[in-house]
């Protein structure tokens, strides 16, 4: 839920087909999916809430807890097991890291990276620590980033770059354009 939103479109056999957005956190994954989701006719789902509602706690609290190889196993088994049709699943932008649940996410449905430039994350990041981020010690967001990118371009059906926009809207509109011309869904 990073930079960076993957997109998945769940379904790859059926017409009824679901959409998985992966990107680093501060992508605005959430935001998109949801209209994304109103404007396919799709349902919506935040599996950072999934996390939470599983772990019985903020993300913050539960990488804190578990530690991130602890948080990161319950971010798999989690995305692993959603099951859900003709739905855009928002994912947390660590899911990257998460090889079962991306190729499980990628059987059911179309994964869709929504891509943005550096700069316009910085810009929007604030305490990393205070917003669930998993990222190691000393670790540092430009070094997180690069990590990263190449992994959702690794699961990505679809890449949408919306560094250029100037918006939330214009994103949002350039993602819906580039899902309903990319023939992905059908």
């Amino acid at each position: 839920s990073d930079v960076i939103l993957l997109l998945m479109v769940n379904d790859r056999k059926l017409v009824s087909r679901t959409e998985i957005e992966v990107a680093p956190r501060l992508a605005g994954k959430s935001t998109i999916g949801v209209v994304a989701a109103k404007a396919l006719g799709y349902n919506f789902i935040d599996s950072d809430l999934l996390i939470q509602a599983e772990g019985g706690d903020i993300l913050e609290h539960l990488i804190k807890k578990r530690g991130i190889d602890g948080f990161l196993a319950l971010e798999n088994r989690v995305n692993r097991d959603i099951d859900a049709k003709r739905t855009v699943i928002a994912t947390g932008g660590s899911v990257c890291y998460c090889d079962e649940a991306m190729q499980a996410l990628k059987k059911n449905g179309v994964v869709v990276y929504i891509k943005q430039d550096f700069e316009a994350i910085r810009k929007r990041v604030g305490n990393l620590n205070k917003r669930g981020v998993v990222i190691r010690q000393g670790t540092t967001l430009r070094a997180l980033y690069d990590e990263r990118a190449p992994l959702y371009e690794k699961y990505a059906d679809l890449v949408v770059d919306v560094s250029g926009s100037r918006n939330l809207k214009e994103s949002i509109d350039t993602v819906i354009s580039a899902i309903e011309s990319s023939n992905l869904l059908r």
